[in-house]
């Protein structure tokens, strides 16, 4: 009989994956919902997000550490993270929100493994079919059609997810993870403001969309990040890339349920396509 002691660990890392899991996927129906109902332009939404993840994160490190305050990060990283905020803010103004994840996803996930060929990492054949296969859904997502989504915001979900491969691949070797993102969305954030000056002209924000913005930074983006990284403690670099396959699928059933957005039959095979293939080649790297 198993000891029950040695089991908590095990729940104890399962619930906060799954909670980490929900906070990333919540941050896309979030946008969504602050921009589709029109209540927060995208520079606002991006500014206050950055501002709020930053006072939050701030606050978790001085509760974790005591008097120890001091934050690390670097400014390459910081404009990493600012980059992904900016375009995904500006992106859910044309995307749905399991079109944006799934794009946003897709390009992350396929910036890394790039950034793996270049490092001089080889795949086998099987993997390569399988970043074929991720690549066509892609393709096929953003192909012309009546249910195809905007290009330009596509485009522009597709480099959120390139900016926030940069920024993960960049922080891979943190000796605290927690404190270097405290430390990039201090910096960050400073780079917000900026992003809404020239937006000024046409800025709005009601309650509401402070509302959505300042949870989007502080609940979902900061303890969000928080309870991640106190779960990656007990997983293992391939348990943790294939966990993330469930925030597309989260995100777009979630739209389905709190935004009344359809499910398509090009987000469903897109989506078989992507998670399918990108799973393929985390099998394959795994077993090497």
């Amino acid at each position: 009989m198993r000891d029950r002691a040695a089991d908590t660990p095990q729940l104890a890392t399962l619930a906060l994956t799954a909670a980490a899991m929900l906070a990333f996927a919540a941050n896309s129906l979030l946008c969504r919902l602050a921009l589709a109902r029109g209540g927060i332009d995208p520079a606002s939404f991006g500014a206050i997000r950055l501002a709020s993840g930053a006072l939050a994160l701030a606050l978790i490190v001085r509760w974790r550490a005591g008097h120890e305050t001091s934050v690390h990060g670097d400014w390459m990283s910081a404009a990493m993270l600012f980059a992904y905020v900016a375009f995904f803010s500006f992106a859910y103004v044309g995307l749905a929100a399991g079109t944006g994840a799934l794009v946003l996803f897709g390009a992350v996930q396929l910036t890394m493994f790039g950034w793996a060929l270049r490092g001089g990492e080889r795949f086998p054949l099987t993997a390569w079919c399988g970043l074929g296969l991720a690549a066509a859904g892609l393709v096929y997502l953003v192909l012309p059609g009546v249910s195809a989504p905007p290009l330009l915001a596509a485009v522009s979900m597709a480099l959120a997810g390139a900016a926030w491969g940069v920024y993960s691949l960049r922080g891979r070797g943190a000796p605290d993870p927690l404190r270097a993102t405290a430390g990039n969305f201090l910096r960050a954030a400073p780079l917000g403001f900026v992003l809404w000056l020239p937006f000024t002209g046409v800025a709005h924000a009601d309650a509401a969309g402070i509302l959505l913005a300042i949870v989007s930074g502080a609940v979902t983006s900061g303890f969000g990040y928080a309870l991640w990284y106190t779960a990656l403690r007990r997983l293992t670099a391939m348990q943790a890339a294939t966990v993330q396959l469930s925030v597309p699928v989260m995100t777009a059933f979630g739209a389905v349920l709190f935004l009344s957005e359809p499910l398509t039959l090009r987000l469903v095979l897109a989506s078989v396509a992507i998670l399918g293939g990108i799973a393929l080649v985390l099998a394959r790297r795994g077993k090497r």
